[in-house]
């Protein structure tokens, strides 16, 4: 997988998600803690990330279903203007992971995606 980008999915059942994908693809996973649960990073037969599968809850409760793509841009707060000048619209607000922060977004074909900003600076630093 690229350093520039990630996947990940946020449904009902991520623990039984997690074992169809292990089955399937023969991948291992890493568990996140989460608090009251387990979310997982999925990794290849190499012990490399693939992805994220995540549990609908919490902060995801309202994320839409499905696979999500996160994509690096190199400043989120202008990539997010544009988005929403270009017709698309965003789902809650910035997250910040780290000094990383993302958004997910739903374009105009009606698709989402995430735009990850690796070196986020906001207002508030």
């Amino acid at each position: 997988m690229s350093e520039n980008t990630w996947i990940d999915i946020t449904v009902d059942d991520a623990t039984g998600l997690a074992d169809f994908y292990k089955r399937v693809m023969g991948w291992t996973c890493d568990t996140v803690d989460m608090g009251e649960y387990q979310d997982y990073v999925m990794l290849n037969c190499e012990g490399e990330p693939m992805g994220g599968i995540c549990h609908k809850r919490g902060s995801n409760a309202e994320l839409p279903s499905g696979w999500i793509p996160y994509f690096v841009v190199s400043d989120l707060d202008n990539a997010l203007v544009e988005v929403h000048q270009c017709g698309g619209t965003q789902y809650g607000d910035v997250r910040h992971h780290g000094k990383a922060a993302f958004a997910i977004i739903k374009d105009i074909s009606g698709s989402h995606c995430a735009l990850y900003d690796k070196a986020y600076r906001d207002d508030e630093e």
